[in-house]
């Protein structure tokens, strides 16, 4: 029976567009006008190709940096530069690339915090094998088979869950996402639609008019389903925010709508590839070229979704992370080759923000790792550790990260609503 309703609801999906979201959707279809399903939500952003820390929160106060980056380095904001080419001081020693200026008021209204010096103790610089470590959870470790937003997700006991609690923005569904609790991948909400009203029609007769119970129902959530959806890609139609081209922010602006439906969204994942700057990385002047231009899509998309969620950002806290960051001391070709430990941040209405958080380790010959690196001071996994159990509120921290123990007394006190 179980096989042969899978069957069913397969082929009533076949006149839907690409992606694995309408079964599931069409569960939640009866629950969302009546009432509201709303959750806390745990947004994860991955930065494929090892994105180079140190000049995205440039450490502008530490002389050893401007000695390894003669070429690349981005000047301290007391240099004298024009605006748009120094630094925006954080705290005297930090200071945000200047790209990004988009989230310098997140940083002032305190909604966005930066955790430096933060990676994973494994010294790979394979990107495949450091972006499944850190996906799974599980450094050095290549047998783990499901992902730790997966693990994150409160057990279906503890209170009743939607069936859309856990997404993916893309066509398949990540490691990070893998896992026993059901989670979807979702391309484009858009597509989700009849094909064409004549389909709709002979699609609709086929499954409400036939006098198999099961076939019926399959057939009613397929529909379902594809209401659901097209409600929630109108409310993203509609929306006001206005977010920038590029694929993050697309993703960004779905996440965001889904929230805003109250369908019971628990956890989101969405990447952003470009990140491996070996040759050229800055322009002419060390505020343009590759790494400006992609930094400035990537601050203006998570701007953008900051406001597109309004009094909804006190549910959501957003974390960014990258598999390993960059060498400190720049190479021959104007780039930047493997490193070890980088940055994460964590924004969000019950972030305590406004501050940059870990031991920084110093770039001075003596300090750096296998003296070419960053050293991590911060496991990855305390930073994601924290925020699943205060904000999703998972405190069976025993399973997160096999192998590892997660102790409060290593948190950062990112989080500051209990």
């Amino acid at each position: 029976m179980n096989s042969r309703r899978a069957f069913l609801r397969g082929a009533a999906l076949t006149m839907f567009g690409a992606g694995s979201a309408p079964l599931w959707l069409g569960r939640a279809a009866q629950g969302m006008g009546a009432s509201p399903n709303r959750r806390k939500v745990l947004v994860a952003i991955f930065q494929r190709g090892a994105a180079d820390g140190l000049n995205i929160v440039v450490p502008h106060g530490e002389r050893d940096y401007y000695k390894l980056r003669p070429t690349l380095a981005i000047p301290a904001p007391s240099r004298g530069a024009s605006p748009g080419e120094a630094a925006l001081d954080l705290d005297g020693f930090f200071g945000l690339h200047p790209s990004l200026a988009s989230l310098k008021p997140l940083w002032d209204a305190r909604e966005l915090a930066i955790v430096n010096a933060v990676g994973s103790p494994d010294p790979t610089r394979s990107h495949f094998d450091a972006q499944d470590y850190m996906e799974a959870g599980t450094p050095g470790v290549k047998s783990t088979r499901d992902g730790w937003l997966n693990r994150a997700l409160v057990d279906e006991d503890v209170h009743p869950v939607s069936p859309v609690r856990a997404v993916a923005m893309g066509s398949a569904l990540p490691r990070i996402l893998r896992g026993p609790e059901p989670a979807v991948a979702i391309d484009r909400l858009e597509d989700f639609q009849v094909r064409s009203r004549q389909a709709e029609g002979a699609f609709s007769s086929i499954y409400g008019d036939s006098a198999d119970a099961l076939l019926r129902n399959t057939g009613k959530e397929a529909f379902d389903a594809i209401r659901i959806v097209q409600r929630v890609s109108a409310q993203t139609a509609r929306a006001d925010e206005k977010y920038p081209n590029g694929p993050l922010a697309r993703s960004l602006r779905q996440i965001a709508a889904l929230i805003k439906a109250d369908v019971g969204l628990e956890v989101a994942f969405a990447d952003v590839g470009g990140w491996d700057h070996h040759v050229n990385e800055v322009g002419v002047q060390p505020a343009t070229g590759q790494l400006a231009n992609l930094l400035r899509q990537y601050g203006d998309a998570l701007a953008a979704f900051r406001r597109d969620l309004g009094d909804r950002f006190e549910d959501v806290v957003l974390v960014t992370m990258s598999e390993f960051g960059r060498t400190a001391r720049e190479n021959g070709t104007r780039g930047t080759d493997h490193g070890h430990a980088n940055l994460m941040f964590v924004m969000g209405g019950p972030v305590a923000g406004g501050k940059v958080y870990g031991d920084w380790p110093g770039l001075g010959d003596g300090q750096l790792y296998e003296r070419r690196d960053l050293a991590v001071t911060t496991d990855f996994r305390d930073v994601l550790g924290e925020l699943i159990s205060e904000h999703l509120g998972n405190r069976d921290r025993t399973g997160l990260f096999p192998g590892y123990t997660v102790s409060p007394a290593r948190f950062r006190r990112l989080y500051s609503a209990s």
